[in-house]
C-alpha cells in the first residue's frame, strides 16, 4: 500500500502511548528501533529464523571487533532486574558495572523516555528464549568510564506529526542521526555535523557510506516526501536503484505513517550541510 505523508495528518486516528505497555514495546522493538537489526543473528539469505535478538558480530574493523549481546531471556538479561535491564540500554552499564561498548548507540538511548526504555524492558521479557552463546568482543581503542552522568529522568515527548516527536524518533528511538553523523574520535560529532552524512559502515555488503539527510543540495534538498519516505522503509532510491544495508528498511517499513511523516517533517529542519568529506 502506497503511504501518503500529509503534514495535515498529524490529527489522524492512530496509537496513542502514554505509559509502559508491551504494545508500544513490541512496536518500538520491531519497529523503528529495530533491535533485530544488530541482535539477530545474519545467514547468506538475511536473518537467521529461529534465533531473533540472540547476539551476533555486528561489526569487525581495526579499532574493535564488536558481538551484540543475546537480549533474549536465555542470556544474561534474565538476571538482570527490570531497572538494570533499562540502565544498560540507556546507559551502557552493566548491572557489574562494567561498560557496554559501541556500536550501541548510547548517545541516542540516552534520549529514550522512561516509558518507553520500560516498555521496551517488558517486551523482551516475552520474547522466545533463544540460547546462542556470542564471543567477547576485542577493543583497541581507549573507551570512556561512562557515556555521560546517570540518566534520573526522561520525560515522554508526545506523539504527533511534529518536529519535536520527530527529533525524538529520528535520535533516541531510531538512532537515524546516530549513523548519519560523521564519526570523530569520541563518536559522532552531533555538535558541529548533525545529518551531514559520511560514516563509513562495512560489512558483507561491502562498505556503505551514511548519506546526507541535512537539507542541504547534496542532502534531502531535492528529494519530495514521498521519495524519502520510500528510501526509509524500502531503500529504494526515486530512480530506482537499491540502497545497501545495514540501514533497517525492514523494521522501518513497521513504522506508523504518522511516525515516518514526523521523521521527514524533523528532517526538513536540519542545517544544510554540504556531504562530510573528513
Amino acid at each position: 500500500m502506497k503511504r501518503v505523508l500529509v503534514i495535515a495528518a498529524c490529527f489522524a486516528a492512530g496509537p496513542v502511548w502514554a505509559e509502559p505497555s508491551l504494545e508500544r514495546g513490541d512496536y518500538l522493538v520491531n519497529g523503528p528501533a529495530g533491535c533485530g537489526n544488530c541482535h539477530t543473528p545474519l545467514g547468506p539469505n538475511g536473518f537467521v529464523a529461529g534465533q531473533e535478538l540472540s547476539g551476533r558480530l555486528v561489526l569487525d574493523i581495526p579499532e574493535f571487533t564488536a558481538y551484540s549481546e543475546n537480549i533474549t531471556p536465555a542470556g544474561e538479561v534474565a538476571n538482570w532486574t527490570d531497572a538494570e535491564f533499562a540502565r544498560a540500554i540507556r546507559e551502557g552499564i552493566r548491572p557489574d558495572g562494567s561498560l557496554i561498548r559501541p556500536p550501541m548507540p548510547f548517545a541516542m538511548y540516552r534520549g529514550l523516555s522512561d516509558d518507553d526504555v520500560m516498555s521496551m524492558v517488558a517486551y523482551l521479557r516475552t520474547v522466545p528464549a533463544v540460547e546462542n552463546t556470542v564471543p567477547e568482543s576485542v577493543y583497541n581503542i581507549p573507551l570512556p568510564p561512562a557515556y555521560g552522568p546517570p540518566v534520573e529522568h526522561v520525560a515522554a515527548i508526545p506523539a504527533g506529526v511534529t518536529v519535536e516527536y520527530g527529533a525524538y524518533l529520528a535520535g533516541p528511538v531510531a538512532h537515524c542521526m546516530e549513523c548519519h553523523t560523521p564519526m570523530g574520535p569520541e563518536g559522532p560529532m552531533l555538535d558541529t555535523s548533525l545529518g551531514q552524512g559520511g560514516f563509513e559502515i562495512p560489512g558483507p555488503w561491502g562498505v556503505s557510506v551514511s548519506a546526507n539527510l541535512t537539507t542541504h543540495e547534496d542532502g534531502l534538498a531535492g528529494y519530495t516526501d514521498e521519495e524519502i519516505a520510500k528510501m526509509i522503509v524500502e531503500g529504494i532510491r526515486p530512480d530506482g536503484t537499491p540502497m545497501m544495508p545495514p540501514m533497517p528498511y525492514s523494521f522501518l517499513a513497521k513504522m506508523t505513517d504518522d511516525d515516518l511523516a514526523a521523521i521527514i517533517l524533523y528532517l526538513r529542519t536540519l542545517p544544510p550541510l554540504p556531504d562530510y568529506e573528513g
